[in-house]
């Protein structure tokens, strides 16, 4: 939900990068885990918890057993998480980011062959691009369609995450088919 950026204020607080799309429900929130990187998640108990208004996309977290700047300084870079099962559910079309990373990524012909006399022919079968590492988002003065970010054996491959473009997107199997634009290779070599 929020990546700790530093200690604010002299009581123990901490300013936090939202990551989330729904920074209202963190005033709610009485508890959540903090870990960084793969180390096991702890659980902590929240004195407060408000979105800043000086500084557009954080929030404020005030955690119990924090007093001091002492304190604060180390939640440092720890990420402020909740369990799945705390998670809003999304309309459909709609995934996390966190869904999306690590599935495998197939191409789609463009055309699949009508006619042919036998359904597995070697040009109608997908083919393995590679598994996405990120998701990539245009800045919030610039409007654009997130890209995937596919590591792939000839290197990044940067998908637009269009409904036209990824055909199938299927989370719980961990894959995404797509039919690639003519030319959208070459545009992420240059």
């Amino acid at each position: 939900m929020a990546r700790i950026l530093r200690p604010r204020g002299n009581k123990g607080e901490v300013a936090a990068e939202l990551l989330t799309d729904f920074p209202e429900r963190l005033a709610q929130l009485r508890e959540v885990f903090l870990a960084r990187g793969d180390s096991e998640p702890r659980r902590h108990a929240i004195k407060t918890c408000w979105l800043s208004r000086n500084h557009r996309g954080q929030a404020v977290f005030h955690f119990e057993g924090f007093a001091s700047i002492r304190d604060a300084e180390k939640l440092r870079g720890l990420d402020v998480l909740l369990p799945f099962e705390r998670c809003i559910a999304l309309p459909a079309g709609q995934y996390f980011v966190s869904d999306l990373i690590g599935c495998s990524v197939f191409e789609n012909p463009a055309s699949p062959n009508v006619l042919s006399s036998s359904p597995c022919l070697a040009s109608s079968v997908p083919s393995f691009l590679g598994t996405v590492r990120n998701v990539q988002f245009s800045g919030d003065a610039v409007a654009g369609t997130p890209l995937l970010a596919v590591d792939t054996s000839d290197g990044e491959l940067l998908i637009p995450l269009a409904e036209d473009i990824c055909s199938r997107i299927d989370v719980a199997a961990r894959r995404i088919d797509v039919v690639l634009p003519e030319g959208l290779r070459d545009l992420n070599r240059e």
